[in-house]
């Protein structure tokens, strides 16, 4: 099996995979903590369309999978903060997107090795010029990522409070949003527009139910797609199935085993873990919190007690 590492296009596909792999579960993990996996997948889609007018075109198809994607971040970062009202205006958004692709797909007239390479990824045929490209965009959206840190997992956890700090929620989102689709429009090369939630939702799904700490769970996500992009990488090599097929199962067999027991493990090893961890305005609080709080039964006897005592002294 590790014979194909010998080949040039093994060698290309394992670079640009670990590339994509990286900065999909990094972005991830905000899009999965901000409850934006809908917005994730729909600028997959939305993307789709630009990709099918690019090739159309003629013009490479990351090209029109950027324009389209990043029109349509800024368009969701600019939507009202009610999840109903956005998660209604990103589907409309989606659906005539992909009316927008159908119809660029029927008027191309040219090879459907180009439509399929959109829909289901190409990983191991792409060339150093796409590699450059893609270590490129993945570098710029780490490196503004490292940069919103702080920030961006302030506005996560809690948007009011950081918006009462003066911190600029807006501005963060919309930046957040473009890191997205550019995510997006360089992972769709090595799983295809259909696949996207393999690289960017899978490994930080499972992450988030492995580790506690935002730091720890941004890595084990970064090592999961590395696993997953790796071995699938590998699988495919040796077979006559697609690479995203191997990445997409792998991503599920790792994540629903995870999903089933974690809460198990949880509740045993860390039995806090049952209550919901107080917020900061809980902890702004929580002096009155105490005060409000009823008394356990212990507590209560030995309430009663105080008083039973203080009769017998006298």
């Amino acid at each position: 099996m590790f014979e194909m590492l010998q080949y040039p296009f093994i060698q290309n596909a394992f670079l640009a995979g670990s590339f994509v792999a990286v900065v999909a579960a990094i972005i991830g993990y905000f899009l999965v903590i901000r409850g934006l996996t809908f917005a994730g997948d729909a600028l997959s889609h939305i993307g789709f369309a630009g990709a099918a007018g690019a090739v159309l075109l003629g013009v490479d198809p990351l090209f029109g999978l950027l324009a389209f994607s990043v029109g349509a971040a800024i368009g969701i970062g600019l939507l009202g903060k009610e999840i109903r009202e956005r998660d209604i205006a990103i589907g409309i958004m989606m659906t005539l997107a992909l009316g927008f692709g159908m119809l660029f797909l029927s008027l191309y007239k040219g090879r459907a090795e180009r439509t399929y390479s959109i829909l289901f990824g190409t990983i191991l045929g792409i060339d150093k010029t796409d590699i450059l490209v893609t270590a490129i965009f993945s570098l710029f959206a780490i490196a503004v990522v490292l940069i919103l840190f702080r920030p961006l997992l302030f506005i996560s956890f809690d948007p009011q409070v950081a918006e009462a700090r003066g911190v600029p929620v807006r501005l963060i989102a919309i930046a957040f949003m473009i890191l997205v689709a550019v995510t997006v429009s360089i992972s769709v090369q090595v799983v295809g527009v259909l696949l996207i939630f393999t690289l960017l939702v899978g490994p930080a799904a499972t992450a988030i139910r492995l580790a506690r700490r935002p730091l720890a769970a941004i890595g084990l996500a970064v090592a999961l797609g590395l696993g997953y992009t790796w071995l699938g990488i590998l699988f495919a090599a040796n077979s006559t199935w697609p690479v995203s097929f191997f990445i997409a199962t792998l991503s599920f067999g790792v994540y629903l085993p995870v999903r089933i027991f974690s809460p198990f493990w949880r509740a045993r090893s860390f039995p806090f873990w049952r209550t919901r961890r107080p917020g900061l305005r809980e902890q702004r609080s929580g002096s009155t919190e105490k005060s409000e709080r009823l008394p356990t039964s212990g507590e209560q006897e030995r309430q009663a007690e105080v008083p039973a005592a203080s009769h017998l002294r006298r």
